[in-house]
């Protein structure tokens, strides 16, 4: 393997520019990468010696030079689309606070024995995967219901989904609610 050579241009003490390239001020040491991660999530300068040098005219500590923080997983996290806030309960995870609350419930209902065979986010197919003229195939499509149980009373198997008032009017939601009647005869019920 050959030795780098040094480059032979010679730039002045104090030029910050060469054409149109940026001259590396080379007076401070870089930031190792966990550093620059920390200083930029909390706008707090690592310390250093370097940056407790005495001739350096900027104070790290000025309110104007410290930044807002930011997440270091890049952009900070969207707000979901319909406000939900997804949590876990005994290792079940839900998309929603009011879903997990509808879980409870049916726990106890069947506890009561007013339901039985309660099952969680059962898949139900409306279309097979079929086979396209160029010879592609098109994937099944699919409902998932929240919760799926037998009505001890009336002996009816009861699929339901826990939607708020702006979900129940989701297109894809209502499309799939018709097909639900249409392929499997099912009458989603809507909590």
């Amino acid at each position: 393997m050959a030795k780098r050579q040094q480059w032979p241009m010679v730039v002045p003490a104090g030029t910050t520019m060469v054409g149109t390239a940026r001259v590396r001020d080379e007076s401070r040491p870089t930031m190792t990468t966990a550093q620059r991660r920390i200083y930029e999530k909390t706008g707090v300068p690592p310390q250093s010696s370097a940056l407790d040098d005495a001739s350096d005219p900027t104070d790290p500590f000025d309110p104007s030079l410290i930044r807002q923080p930011v997440s270091i997983g890049g952009a900070p996290k969207k707000a979901p689309k319909y406000r939900n806030t997804k949590c876990e309960h005994d290792g079940i995870k839900f998309d929603s606070e009011k879903e997990r609350s509808r879980w409870f419930h049916l726990i106890q209902l069947k506890a009561a024995g007013r339901i039985r065979d309660l099952e969680l986010q059962v898949p139900f197919v409306l279309t097979e995967r079929k086979k396209r003229d160029d010879g592609k195939w098109e994937r099944a499509s699919k409902y998932v219901a929240d919760f799926v149980y037998v009505d001890v009373e009336t002996g009816n198997k009861v699929v339901e989904d826990v939607k708020s008032v702006a979900t129940r009017k989701n297109r894809t939601y209502v499309q799939k609610r018709k097909q639900m009647l249409a392929v499997h005869n099912i009458t989603i019920k809507e909590v």
